[in-house]
């Protein structure tokens, strides 16, 4: 009787969803060991939910078009940034590495958004994931999207527990394998107890649904709680650089002083991923108009984080700068050392009856060469 009144159900319902929307779906169940697993998709959602505006489609195209763009250019300005840290021996030390890490968690969190998009999308834009043509491969896009964004956040509470030991304790020194293990090792265990929960809950579809509170909240929560850490790791280095600042200055802070404290505070907020703090305690909202704001402020203007981060960290660095000059010095007086020899050869005679001129050249050469060592 339960069945049967469970098929008269999702009749009626197929009907009232033809006749109020003028579409066409599938309802199915499973049978499997533990009895009939529920209607996929949800049946409420389906039938009582109207089909989206068009302001809403302008919405999230826009919203796309603008995190597609955001992490374009983040990917290339982090691929640079990547291999000039890892080209220049001098700028090897454990501060690098774990912007090494930051950096490669970028890059991977936007390679695996614009994966993601171009494999669910790549037919059509209204296209349900259940119809693509290889869920296993779409599944295991979706596992190392989860993965490498919660990699990025966990990575980005790794720069606030570093500095802050840094400033907190003298002398302290944590293993670089801690910091590894907590960005690359934790988000791991939470994307297998979310995969679990996927699992055990006899998801059949390609997982990007959140139909369920369960696996959402896995993969949500921790995210959350890395940024209320990290911001309360913020606050606490800006006590930490005030008291500082008061010691350094016996009567007071100065107006330089200040600028310096809001020049710092600026540069640790992309670093920390303080902008996420605004809309953190919305990850369960209902209102559609918060939601909205929250996915054009973290999706779209946090796409950009990742270039952000690479300018300041990367280019505007004065260490990353001075490597810099300094190797491009070192190609050009060898360049012009080489040509200078060049001509000196092409001019000096068979019989050796014209020196001078090429031992001036000579001689401005070792004074150019003498003059540049010293410099540098």
């Amino acid at each position: 009787a339960k069945l049967l009144f469970i098929t008269i159900y999702v009749v009626v319902c197929h009907c009232l969803h033809d006749c109020l929307f003028s579409g066409s779906g599938k309802f199915s169940r499973n049978c499997t060991t533990a009895g009939w697993s529920d209607v996929y998709p949800n049946i409420s959602s389906i039938c009582w939910s109207a089909e989206p505006k068009d302001d809403q489609l302008v919405f999230y195209t826009v919203v796309k078009t603008l995190y597609t763009l955001g992490h374009s250019v983040s990917l290339v300005a982090l691929v640079a940034s990547t291999l000039i840290l890892c080209l220049f021996r001098r700028l090897h030390c454990t501060r690098n590495y774990i912007h090494l890490n930051l950096f490669v968690s970028f890059i991977l969190r936007a390679v695996a958004v614009l994966i993601k998009d171009s494999v669910i999308f790549s037919f059509d834009q209204t296209t349900d994931c259940s119809s693509q043509p290889s869920l296993v491969g779409c599944k295991v896009i979706l596992v190392m999207f989860n993965y490498f964004i919660m990699a990025n956040f966990f990575w980005l509470l790794v720069e606030g527990l570093y500095l802050h030991t840094l400033l907190l304790v003298t002398y302290a020194y944590t293993h670089f394998a801690v910091y590894l293990t907590i960005g690359w090792g934790l988000p791991l265990v939470f994307l297998l107890a979310w995969v679990l929960c996927r699992i055990y809950l006899e998801d059949t579809g390609c997982w990007e649904r959140n139909d369920t509170l369960i696996p959402r909240r896995v993969i949500n929560w921790p995210i959350m709680a890395s940024v209320i850490v990290n911001f309360i790791l913020f606050v606490s280095i800006i006590r930490i650089l005030v008291q500082k600042l008061r010691r350094s200055n016996v009567g007071g802070i100065n107006q330089s002083q200040y600028r310096r404290l809001a020049k710092s505070t600026l540069l640790l907020i992309p670093l920390f991923g303080i902008n996420y703090m605004v809309f953190v305690y919305l990850v369960e909202t209902g209102s559609d108009r918060m939601n909205e704001y929250k996915i054009l402020f973290d999706l779209g203007l946090g796409s950009f984080q990742g270039l952000v981060v690479a300018v300041l960290y990367c280019f505007l660095n004065t260490e990353v700068q001075a490597e810099l000059k300094s190797k491009w010095r070192s190609v050009s007086l060898k360049r012009y050392v080489g040509r200078d020899c060049r001509l000196h050869s092409v001019s000096m005679s068979p019989n050796k009856t014209d020196p001078p001129a090429g031992f001036q050249r000579s001689s401005r050469a070792q004074s150019i060469l003498q003059t540049e060592t010293t410099s540098l």
